[in-house]
């Protein structure tokens, strides 16, 4: 198999060879057909993420073909499965006997605990891999993995209100956008200023409302969500929202968020985090996905140029979620 391979922090990714993958008990050998990059592959090369298992294959918006399976599986070879973030929790913490496996004291994360999808093949705990029987093209499926799952748990969080704020308009919230305009929400989209590119994409997905990250929204918010990683954004956010409103950081990593007064939150206003996913969100939204007529805006690279897919996503320099195709 072939895999671009993290040695260090702030290092290029290094194309290798490796021995073919074998299943052990409880997991399944899956040929990679397309994984999407995250910013949280981002946060794992440049060391914002500072424990990852060394070397690493990254990547944990995969969507592929099983291949074989170990002991005790139950998935047949020859099915597509969707790979997220998640890839395994211990089950007995207090956080998964409570249904909260999302905050397990003891898990495994695809792609920085254990190798992920810039590869040609990734092993995965069969328990943590979702079939994908309905979905007929991986590149278009793969930015769900992640982008539409962590979109997902956000907007749940940030509850029934109508008028939604979005705060950073790339991979992830492209996804949840559409879904806020299925549910019958108002989307009002916050991009860095300048960036046409995005602002049109939020328009041609539906915002009703489409500004800077400086500019004040036309009507107070019921919820915003911040996927940028700037913490600056949060005192912004605040402002934006009504009493009562909710302001829903969704990413893993973010820069500190600066002092701002007391007055902004009052009135019963909330900040919250978002920590990885459930199962349980996984299969909510694969089942929603295909009803809301979600489509992802994709730029596909070969694999062998993952280290340009980074770059570019650094740099802004596409719209949507880059996908990588071994």
């Amino acid at each position: 198999m072939k895999a671009m391979v993290l040695h260090a922090p702030h290092e290029p990714l290094r194309l290798e060879e490796r021995p073919n993958p074998v299943a052990g008990p409880g997991e399944i050998v899956v040929r990679v057909e397309a994984c999407a990059v995250c910013r949280t592959d981002l946060h794992v090369v440049d060391g914002d993420l500072t424990e990852p298992k060394l070397p690493l294959v990254p990547g944990h918006e995969i969507v592929g073909i099983v291949e074989s399976v170990g002991v005790g599986g139950a998935l047949a070879p020859g099915r597509r499965v969707g790979i997220p973030w998640l890839g395994h929790t211990c089950g007995c913490c207090g956080y998964c006997q409570t249904g909260r496996e999302n905050l397990c004291d003891n898990p495994g994360f695809t792609g920085y605990t254990r190798d992920g999808g810039f590869a040609s093949h990734v092993v995965a705990d069969e328990a943590y891999a979702f079939p994908l029987d309905g979905f007929s093209d991986p590149v278009a499926a793969a930015p769900l993995m992640c982008a539409g799952l962590i979109g997902w748990r956000s907007l749940k969080m940030a509850g029934e209100g109508k008028r939604i704020g979005i705060y950073g308009f790339g991979a992830a919230a492209h996804i949840i956008a559409q879904v806020c305009v299925f549910q019958g929400r108002e989307v009002y989209a916050f991009t860095r200023t300048g960036d046409e590119a995005a602002q049109a994409l939020a328009r041609s997905l539906g915002a009703v409302w489409v500004g800077s990250s400086q500019e004040s929204p036309p009507v107070p918010l019921d919820a915003a969500i911040i996927f940028a990683p700037v913490g600056d954004l949060v005192p912004a956010a605040l402002r934006a929202v009504a009493k009562g409103g909710r302001v829903v950081c969704g990413g893993i990593y973010m820069s500190d968020i600066p002092q701002f007064p007391y007055s902004i939150l009052w009135g019963e206003r909330q900040i919250l985090s978002v920590a990885n996913l459930t199962r349980a969100d996984a299969i909510e939204f694969l089942e929603l996905a295909p009803r809301a007529g979600v489509t992802t805006t994709t730029t596909v690279y070969p694999l062998e140029k993952a280290n340009e897919a980074l770059d570019d996503l650094r740099a802004g320099r596409f719209q949507g979620a880059a996908v990588l195709v071994p």
